[in-house]
């Protein structure tokens, strides 16, 4: 139990005067009684059981964070964490000590035993001190291998190599020291192992977006590495793809090696495929001795959206002959959603294994179109342009219409003008379910690219603002042109930086949009002053930054109507605490808002209560703001008082019966997706929430 009285103050103290900084995190142990639930609720005993019921235990009792088996199943990789404990980060920077058991539970040795990691910087590519991401390779029965970094774990420190990747057997010989794999100069990313063979390994640079792939020869210390590929990781028009893996016996991953007239040097990589028309997804066969590779298959072009999900042929050693090859496919189309083949070569047979039926067959015909267009400074842009089934411009007029998106930042104006969509996808309604509005007669704009640009040595952010509106007023401006929005009945939202975007907009762009709907966010960049999505200055080092582009200062500049949503038991950055006090700043100048706190609630929502409530008070909100029509809003309104205090707010089965009969269905699968409950299946039934939670709901 919680101590009636505490053991006396909580002290935090810095007097060696260490240099730690860290972007601001929640649930933290803040306290001596948390730290004693700590040990009491994650402390674990590992038993083996055999089949006969025979218990057997490994190891001593621990904070276990992983247990990882070797390929060969004789020895077993424990990963725990133990005191001393922090109050400022997670538990993934606690002391961790990484030990090898055998199965029969017999001691090997120590691996590592790591300090606590409170001092790691907040750069981006900046990492832990000591051995990090230590793993077993699949290809072998029992060997090691891990990255260390040279620079500290300091990505602002110039040193070559940056990484060095190493690798030893399980129970070493002798004085035998560990094998240097490949020397890094940029960080570490991951390693794709082909039976002994070869190995590809990636390395990253996020300031410059620089990253590299090599080919090593881990068990022919002779071959030096060879470099791969050398590019821009936004450049999506140049992403070569990645290799096709294949499960081996032991029940781990590796390259699949294919051969091609008894030749063994090919492996296949898969990719998306973007280009200016749009993604179409590939698969190459490549030879990673020359270079060289060969298209042997890509998706449809005209109708289908057709993507590579797995390996199904076998062989022991993963080497599979070309004209044997046997691949998991799945096929979609705007108007069809998601099945599953076989492709079968040599002659590229396809057999279906499924026939799921339409999700939501009322907007079946729905209207689905890639649209492009251009900002003010010669950014091209793009957009998902969704539009109800029947609907013509010409005959029907302009409609109401929600823009839905969430900002990104790039080092080039070619990078984010590239195009990383497909009009061929289905339209399936997400965990942001914009398009359910479709069946409310909106035109959806969804995922209009925003992009945020800082070329060279330039910080976007510095920019942030200038770049957001102009690329709002592009996307209003074309929708405007085309004759499907209604210039006054466009309204704008997002979820986490997405809602940032929106109270942005809303601040400094108000004569684009009617209202706002804003889920999750931080509006006050000033609480989280080391960093924030890609910004990785300090509030120190950008204070002019920090306060220009934080909504929370111009909330006096808002005048047009804004909801927030934020889940109660938010534990990312964007804590309640941010839209709660947004809300009373809106609300101190007068701004039309409403502020829904969802009970057990993190970052994203998962209740059923939750998200049927969600769109109850979205649907409300769009009515009343974007399409102004009394009629509906009354008929919602009818059996709920929407300005109840937080311990009376009680909404009933009558109160949540939301006018959309049209699809219901389609509300039953987007619950089906998103959360733990049973939605009720009958294709009228009234939409609720559970009493006892509703109770709990806080509307302000």
């Amino acid at each position: 139990m919680k101590p009636l009285v505490p053991f006396g103050p909580r002290i935090r103290s810095n007097e060696q005067r260490n240099i730690i900084q860290m972007r601001s995190t929640k649930e933290m142990l803040k306290d001596l009684h948390k730290e004693e639930l700590f040990d009491y609720y994650a402390t674990s005993q590992l038993l083996l059981v055999s089949l006969d019921g025979t218990v057997n235990p490994i190891a001593l009792p621990a904070i276990y964070t992983s247990l990882d088996p070797s390929p060969d199943e004789k020895y077993l990789m424990l990963t725990s964490v133990h005191r001393p404990y922090s109050s400022i980060v997670s538990y993934k920077k606690f002391p961790k000590k990484v030990e090898l058991w055998t199965i029969d539970g017999r001691f090997v040795r120590e691996v590592c035993d790591l300090p606590l990691a409170e001092d790691i910087p907040v750069a981006a590519n900046s990492v832990r001190k000591g051995k990090r991401l230590i793993r077993w390779r699949p290809d072998m029965p029992s060997m090691l291998y891990w990255v260390e970094a040279q620079d500290g774990g300091d990505s602002n420190i110039e040193v070559s190599p940056r990484d060095i990747v190493y690798m030893e057997l399980a129970e070493p010989l002798n004085g035998e020291k560990p094998q240097v794999l490949l020397k890094l100069d940029l960080r570490y990313r991951n390693c794709y192992w082909c039976y002994g063979s070869f190995a590809l390994v990636y390395e990253y640079w996020y300031k410059t977006r620089r990253t590299r792939t090599w080919v090593i020869s881990p068990d022919l210390k002779n071959l030096r590495p060879q470099l791969l590929f050398d590019r821009s990781s936004e450049d999506a028009y140049s992403n070569p793809g990645s290799p096709v893996m294949c499960r081996t016996s032991t029940g781990t991953l590796v390259i699949a090696k294919i051969k091609r007239n008894c030749e063994g040097s090919y492996i296949l990589l898969k990719g998306q495929g973007a280009t200016p028309s749009g993604s179409t997804p590939f698969l190459d066969l490549f030879n990673v001795n020359t270079g060289e590779k060969e298209r042997i298959w890509e998706s449809d072009r005209e109708k289908y959206y057709e993507s590579i999900l797995a390996l199904m042929s076998y062989h022991p050693k993963c080497e599979v002959q070309l004209d044997h090859l046997k691949l998991l496919v799945s096929k979609e189309s705007r108007r069809e959603t998601t099945q599953y083949y076989l492709k079968i070569w040599p002659n590229k047979k396809q057999v279906q294994i499924t026939n799921y039926p339409h999700p939501y067959p009322q907007l079946a015909l729905l209207q689905k179109e890639i649209i492009r267009y251009q900002r003010e400074d010669g950014v091209k842009l793009t957009a998902t342009l969704y539009l109800p089934p029947g609907y013509s411009p010409s005959k029907d007029g302009p409609l109401p219409c929600l823009i839905w998106s969430y900002p990104g930042e790039f080092k080039s104006k070619e990078a984010a003008g590239q195009v990383r969509r497909s009009p061929k996808k289905f339209a399936r309604i997400s965990n942001n379910f914009p398009l359910l509005w479709l069946a409310r007669g909106f035109a959806i704009l969804a995922d209009p690219t925003i992009p945020i640009i800082g070329e060279e040595n330039e910080e976007a952010n510095d920019r942030y603002i200038e770049q957001l509106v102009a690329s709002a007023e592009a996307a209003v401006k074309e929708i405007i042109r085309r004759g499907v929005a209604h210039p006054d009945k466009i309204a704008v939202g997002g979820h986490s930086y997405g809602a940032f975007m929106t109270a942005n907009l809303l601040a400094h762009a108000p004569h684009l949009f009617c209202c706002g709907i804003a889920r999750s966010g931080a509006y006050n960049r000033t609480l989280t002053p080391f960093g924030f999505q890609r910004e990785m200055r300090t509030l120190w080092e950008a204070t002019d930054t920090y306060i220009k582009i934080s909504p929370f200062m111009s909330a006096n500049k808002i005048k047009k109507p804004i909801l927030l949503i934020h889940g109660e038991d938010d534990s990312k950055v964007t804590t309640a605490m941010q839209s709660n006090q947004f809300y009373d700043a809106l609300k101190g100048h007068g701004v039309p808002c409403r502020l829904v706190i969802l009970p057990f609630e993190q970052h994203q929502y998962a209740a059923r209560e939750s998200i049927m409530h969600i769109i109850w008070e979205t649907d409300r909100w769009l009515q009343r703001y974007c399409v102004n029509d009394s009629r509906n809003i009354k008929a919602m309104e009818s059996s709920v008082d929407t300005f109840q205090s937080p311990t009376s707010a009680v909404l009933d089965r009558e109160a949540l019966a939301v006018n959309f009969t049209k699809i219901s269905s389609l509300l039953f699968w987007c619950l089906l997706m998103t959360s733990k409950g049973q939605a009720n299946k009958q294709g009228n039934a009234p939409l609720a929430v559970s009493m006892a939670l509703a109770r709990r709901i806080t509307i302000i």
